[in-house]
């Protein structure tokens, strides 16, 4: 049951253990006729030694064919479990290898499953110093084909130490079936730190603040998991007094105490950038200040993250030669989705010294009077017609001109803490409402229009939250570039440029003239209304008045009672 090269598989779940030689070019096609999404796992994988992904690597596919989406890559210096997911019922992967004589080994496996179903829901966020997770039922086994992914936040300037009190998996040579992998960083896609299974206790330690703890699980045998527990402890070499990088939307600022630049052996009189047009102020600290975009700046789309870097060196002082090691300082600002900005540390690489930062791209969004967009709404609610077609501006306040805003997901609600009820006018960059038309993307601008509604059940306001992806315009292959994704699915590795921003509330103007209609018509009504007490003496006097007549009316009776033919008895019960 060894498939050799390639094969068309339609069984809900399978694992393939695949062995190649050399220049094999093999598809496996993924299919089933299910309202469901693949998860694909390559457990383990050996290429032939020093390969590049040029000439040897597994691609695939999200769709049925080698035409579909590209979905990633997997080289021989993947540095990582790769997990894979579709946006839909098929998947293709391509294996292909080089001229080298040796035998490369794969174990790869794929199942079924229902994105946002009650079986995925395991994993999740843990934030502050030290804290406690486990398996899904530990310690009871547990359920097989599940994915789960941990996110551990220890407070700035921190590592994270990561100990299994009791580590109990299933147990093979390569970690192939069930395995726990720690990362890192804040993804599946930062450095991989380890891959375990078996019985074990194992210890793990980050580089930064942040870790990824991931447990996968097949269908074939179930132990009892694990339990876990972290702590943080302060990471060593502070950042230099009066040093510091400071990364925003639209620049990037470096402060060098002088101390800092002697101890370097710089003279702050000859400091330079990339640009050498660009110079400090020298002051004490030494500021270089300067647009993301300017000054030799240099961008990389790492995939998952953009990152600006520049580099600060000495400036040439008139002699054509030195016998001295060269010295520079790198600033690395590394932007990231709802992080509040902050240093990490300065590290040294041999002459290198390199300082490293993260920030946030600054994104807002506003409604407009018409489709010029050259008026925005000001005010507060927004009182609008029903039907009324809206407009709406997501802006990126950036000096970086060549990145591009894409609208990946607009929810409306009419609490502004997005509770339970939402409703989709765009998801994963498809047009969920009838009445949604997005623009073209122009410069730092992405832009919808839709027709106002409201929600049932008397809710008064409707809010709108857009999730945001920010790519370089550049890259052809940026989630910016792919566009609607017929069926959204699960981010193992998030894009870490998403944000989201908020916008409203929205209200029809007739909820607007009945407030106002109410508000006079209890005014003019007050006017009118004698207070309590005259009500209370008004008709306490009728009262009395309506009780002397019944009394006169029976005395007259009671002297006539013959000629009126009633008995006195029967008026006095009456």
């Amino acid at each position: 049951g060894v498939p050799h090269c390639g094969a068309s598989l339609h069984e809900p779940n399978k694992a393939l253990r695949i062995e190649l030689n050399a220049n094999a070019n093999c598809t496996w096609q993924i299919q089933r006729n299910a309202n469901q999404t693949i998860r694909l796992i390559f457990s383990h994988f050996k290429f032939a030694p020093s390969s590049s992904c040029e000439t040897e690597s597994i691609k695939v596919f999200d769709g049925p064919s080698t035409d579909s989406p590209l979905l990633g890559q997997v080289c021989e210096d993947t540095d990582a479990v790769p997990v894979m997911e579709s946006s839909s019922h098929s998947l293709t992967f391509l294996i292909t290898t080089n001229s080298v004589a040796f035998t490369r080994n794969f174990f790869v496996y794929y199942y079924f499953f229902s994105p946002g179903s009650r079986t995925e829901n395991c994993g999740g966020e843990l934030t502050g110093p030290n804290g406690t997770f486990s398996s899904p039922n530990y310690p009871a086994p547990y359920p097989a084909f599940r994915y789960c992914v941990w996110h551990i936040q220890a407070p700035k300037n921190s590592k994270i130490n990561l100990q299994f009190q009791d580590f109990f998996l299933e147990l093979d040579r390569n970690c192939q079936l069930d395995f726990t992998a720690v990362y890192d960083g804040p993804t599946t896609n930062s450095g991989l730190l380890g891959k375990v299974c078996g019985r074990a206790q194992p210890t793990f330690e980050s580089s930064s603040n942040v870790m990824a703890v991931v447990l996968s699980t097949d269908d074939t045998n179930s132990y009892r998991g694990f339990s876990a527990q972290y702590s943080s402890a302060p990471l060593p070499g502070p950042v230099e007094p009066n040093t510091t990088l400071t990364c925003s939307s639209d620049s990037m600022r470096i402060v060098l105490s002088k101390s800092y630049l002697a101890s370097l052996g710089f003279s702050e009189a000859h400091l330079q950038l990339n640009d050498p047009s660009c110079r400090p102020v020298v002051t004490d600290p030494v500021i270089f200040s300067f647009p993301l975009a300017s000054c030799g700046t240099i961008k990389k789309d790492e995939g998952h993250s953009i990152t600006y870097s520049n580099t600060i060196s000495l400036a040439p002082a008139g002699s054509s030669i030195t016998r001295q090691k060269s010295t520079e300082i790198t600033a690395e600002c590394r932007m990231k989705s709802n992080e509040t900005l902050e240093v990490i540390y300065i590290t040294k690489t041999n002459a290198i010294q390199h300082m490293t930062a993260r920030g946030r791209y600054n994104v807002s969004m506003a409604f407009y009077e018409s489709d010029l967009f050259s008026k925005p709404i000001h005010y507060s609610p927004y009182y609008v017609d029903l039907n009324q077609t809206l407009f709406a501006e997501v802006t990126l306040h950036s000096t970086d001109p060549n990145l591009q805003v894409f609208i990946d997901t607009c929810t409306a609600s009419p609490q502004p803490e997005f509770g339970s009820l939402t409703y989709d006018l765009i998801r994963s960059g498809c047009n969920k409402d009838d009445t949604v038309v997005t623009y073209p993307a122009f410069e730092n601008h992405g832009r919808f229009k839709f027709r106002a509604f409201r929600f049932l059940r008397s809710f008064p306001s409707v809010y709108l939250q857009c999730d945001v992806v920010i790519c370089d315009s550049n890259n052809t292959d940026s989630r910016c570039a792919r566009g609607c994704i017929s069926r959204q699915k699960r981010d193992i590795s998030p894009y870490t440029w998403k944000t989201n921003t908020v916008a409203g509330p929205i209200r029809l103007k007739r909820d607007l003239r009945a407030a106002e209609y109410s508000e006079s018509l209890t005014e003019a009504e007050a006017e009118k209304t004698p207070n309590l007490q005259q009500y209370n003496f008004y008709t306490l006097a009728f009262v009395v008045l309506i009780s002397n007549i019944l009394i006169v009316v029976a005395v007259i009776l009671k002297h006539h009672k013959h000629q009126a033919g009633y008995s006195y008895q029967n008026i006095q019960s009456s």
